[in-house]
């Protein structure tokens, strides 16, 4: 990119114009909060050119485009990540700092939106980085959600969902786009009118319609003129305010259009335990899909005519199931609007779209109830049932008249739609997220599709953008990397395998370690001003941060805590190096399991920082309201990263990458991606522990698995689990007694699911295992040194060059904006 976009003079000149437009007021007047959005301002003056450019170029070129569709975007903060790109950051800062402005405190005014949970929705926000980054011409497509999925707040040590009121100072990185607006279509009953030669074509009547308007995001590129976009959907009604009902006084009646409007894009995954959650979860996919799809056919339409072309324009991508409805829904434009062969229609939808399965987990392969789905999309459900008519058919093309077999793959059985069966017959590519993960989709949860359909599945490893999560999140280890290889890793991140040239240089050893110390004292004074507890900056910094599930096993660390803490009180003497857990999570709101093991940590945490006869040798951290900021601060400054899932049930993790590429050293299972970073960094700079994914799926085939004999025979997993029930944590004896059920004798499942207790001591073991390689600091540094240097795979740029060449058949567009 031409490093002449702005002097720091024309900075400063436009920061001043735009404070004084959007609130009457001087720089000195102006607020952080003002100042932030006036910034912001500055930013999108500045990337509009590009952004206009850049779409005229695709319009010119009439280029294929991607369209990344995701129930998530956990985007982050945009500001300095906008800046790093546009390679402004430095330039903007310094600015600032000449007008007395304080940088950091303006990049902290900005609210994190609230348009994500978890790994699906950063996967999805890294991507579109590398997009943007590689030149590929690309969309994101989502929901633009008005609270969020929530804001965590932590009452008693309970977690208790507010709304994630993101919007409420503004939005000033998006752009509202009235003149793409599109009509979309619920319930109602489906016509079928002749068309005069025996063939119907069907219309949809009677429905209950909303207003789908886009709002465009810009996602730029790294040093480059690229910048794509992320549009989100927010639901209107047709009819605003009923005025006629108003003015005679029924006002509740008058709004109900606006009301329901609302509520299609108020909140991410709304809970589902009741009929009306899971209908309000079905209007939300079908809505930013029936959108995305009519805008994009549509605008296919008026350069082309012949549709045997779309595959060669348009790429739908589903990340995981919740985009499936993309699949029908593009056979119902194709069919009922365009007025295609429905044979001709299939083979075009199965090559434009492709699918990523992101879960081995087969409970979380969503489905829905047919009742329901015919209702609330009565012609979606009657292409559904047709694709599922001729699929069963080339079953049993295939392996004849086995009823059984046939219901085990079908579409539709047993009164449910099987959306990822759906993605995969309608796809023409299926890929995993690691290679452990693939194998196990392969051999176990979808076998019989991978022998039917072998060609279609493939592995495409995660990857997280290195622009956010080294060059923004941890700049005093990004200066020192620069000083030593150059910075050719921003975009080319194996270049951090030069690193290894100084393995065995004890003054750069030394200065990594002063890097992790410097993060470690920054996060040290956050913590006490946040949560007003104060930390040992020379203990092991133990962090887990995740999506709060049980597979997950945050209730593996919290036990192993209470087991290390009954050792400090028999033996306070202990040697043992001060260690510090910090967890961050939200716990989906419906999930009371969940929820109760965020209750546990507090308490364990309560009762451990507050006894002085350990002498600190413990303390417990539970940061709230966990989100993409957040982690920019806590990964930095990682000693371990805990990644110690249930072998054989973690697709993959990116959360393990993004420590590793700090850093910090993992103590994990081999599951997921954790399996490719052992391969990478070798058993000497990872801690293994666990049963092996093969070890874990023989117990539950053999269902033989007894935690009774673990806990007759471990006197410390006895002890712990007794302390779950006898008043030591909470004078209630009850209220985690479904814990200590769950874990013995099953409670709502099978006992100890997840097998906590089978690998307790194996990962007791590899906890002792770090406390004495921490303290042989030249050897912790080289294996930090390591770890970072053997990330390079991990790049979401590698990950996007795969899905571009061997799926979707992308070609990198170059943008040339003249200066």
């Amino acid at each position: 990119m031409e490093k002449i976009l702005c002097s720091k003079e024309d900075i400063k000149e436009m920061l001043s114009a735009q404070v004084k437009n959007l609130y009457r007021k001087t720089l000195q007047a102006a607020s952080k909060e003002e100042l932030y959005q006036a910034a912001a301002f500055v930013i999108r003056e500045i990337l509009m050119d590009y952004w206009i450019e850049t779409h005229n170029t695709y319009y010119e070129k009439d280029v294929k485009t991607v369209y990344y569709l995701s129930m998530e975007f956990l985007m982050g903060r945009f500001f300095g990540n906008t800046a790093i790109n546009l390679m402004l950051y430095d330039g903007i800062r310094d600015a600032f700092l000449e007008l007395g402005i304080d940088f950091t405190e303006l990049e902290e005014a900005e609210r994190d939106p609230g348009l994500g949970n978890g790994g699906l929705g950063r996967l999805a926000a890294c991507f579109l980085d590398s997009l943007s980054t590689l030149n590929y011409p690309a969309y994101g497509c989502g929901i633009r959600y008005r609270y969020g999925i929530f804001e965590q707040k932590i009452q008693n040590g309970y977690q208790v969902e507010l709304p994630d009121n993101w919007l409420e100072d503004g939005d000033p990185w998006s752009i509202r786009r009235n003149e793409y607006a599109v009509e979309v279509k619920f319930g109602g009953n489906v016509r079928a009118v002749p068309k005069g030669n025996g063939e119907y074509r069907f219309v949809q009547e009677n429905c209950h319609c909303v207003i789908a308007v886009p709002y465009d995001y810009p996602v730029v590129g790294y040093g480059n003129q690229t910048v794509n976009t992320l549009r989100l959907w927010e639901a209107k009604p047709i009819k605003q305010l009923d005025l006629k009902l108003f003015n005679e006084g029924n006002y509740q009646k008058a709004v109900e259009e606006q009301n329901l409007a609302d509520t299609l894009t108020n909140v991410l995954y709304p809970a589902d335990e009741h009929i009306q959650g899971k209908e309000l979860r079905l209007r939300q996919q079908y809505f930013f899909i029936s959108a995305t799809v009519q805008t994009v056919v549509e605008r296919f339409a008026k350069r082309h005519t012949d549709f045997n072309l779309l595959p060669e324009k348009v790429a739908f991508q589903l990340n995981d199931t919740h985009p499936t409805v993309a699949i029908p829904e593009l056979m119902r434009i194709l069919v009922d609007i365009y007025d295609l062969p429905w044979n001709q229609a299939w083979e075009i939808t199965k090559k434009v779209c492709a699918y990523t399965n992101h879960t081995i987990m087969s409970e979380a392969l969503e489905k829905w109830p047919v009742e329901l789905f015919s209702r609330l999309l009565p012609r979606i459900y009657q292409i559904i049932e047709e694709i599922n008519k001729r699929y069963c058919a080339e079953l049993i093309s295939r392996y004849g008249n086995d009823p059984a077999k046939i219901r085990n793959m079908a579409i539709i059985a047993d009164g449910q739609i099987r959306m990822a069966y759906l993605a995969i017959v309608g796809s023409h590519s299926v890929n995993c997220v690691a290679a452990l993960h693939t194998e196990i989709l392969k051999q176990q949860e979808l076998k019989d599709f991978y022998k039917f359909y072998p060609a279609k599945f493939n592995n495409k490893t995660n990857g997280i953008t290195q622009r956010r999560w080294l060059l923004h999140a941890n700049k005093d280890l990004a200066e020192l990397i620069t000083k030593k290889i150059g910075d050719g890793w921003i975009t080319e991140l194996s270049q951090l395998e030069n690193l290894l040239q100084y393995e065995n240089d004890d003054t750069f050893l030394h200065q990594l370690m002063e890097v992790k110390k410097k993060n470690k004292l920054a996060l040290v004074q956050y913590i006490k001003e946040t949560k007003g507890i104060d930390i040992n900056p020379d203990s092991i910094f133990d962090i887990q941060i995740k999506r709060l599930h049980e597979y997950k096993r945050q209730l593996l660390n919290i036990l192993h805590i209470i087991g290390l803490y009954n050792q400090l009180k028999v033996n306070p003497g202990m040697d043992m190096v001060p260690r510090t857990f910090i967890f961050g999570a939200k716990a989906a709101a419906g999930y009371h399991r969940a929820k109760l093991i965020i209750k546990l940590i507090h308490s364990v945490a309560d009762v451990i920082n507050h006894d002085t006869s350990i002498q600190g040798k413990i303390k417990v951290i539970f940061m709230e309201n966990y989100q993409v900021s957040l982690a920019e601060k806590l990964i930095p400054a990682a000693d371990v990263s805990e990644q110690i899932s249930t072998a054989g049930k973690e697709a993959s993790g990116t959360g393990n990458m993004k420590f590793m590429l700090n850093g910090a050293i993992t103590i994990g299972t081999m599951d997921g991606a954790n399996v490719e970073i052992f391969e990478e960094v070798g058993k000497d700079n990872i801690f293994i522990f666990g049963m092996s994914a093969q070890e874990v799926a023989k117990k539950y085939a053999e269902n033989t698995y007894d935690p009774w004999g673990i806990y007759n025979m471990n006197q410390e997993v006895r002890m712990v689990l007794t302390e779950l029930i006898d008043g030591t944590f909470d004078c209630n004896t009850d209220l985690f007694r479904e814990l200590y059920e769950s874990l013995l004798n099953g409670y709502c499942g099978r006992a100890d699911e997840y097998f906590i207790l089978a690998d307790y001591e194996d990962y007791a073991r590899a906890q002792k295992e770090i406390d004495v390689a921490y303290r042989d600091t030249r050897r912790w540094a080289q294996m930090s040194l390591r770890n970072i240097a053997k990330s390079g795979k991990f790049s979401s740029d590698r990950t996007i060059s795969q899905y571009a060449e061997e799926i979707w058949g992308l070609t990198p567009v170059k943008i040339n904006l003249k200066p």
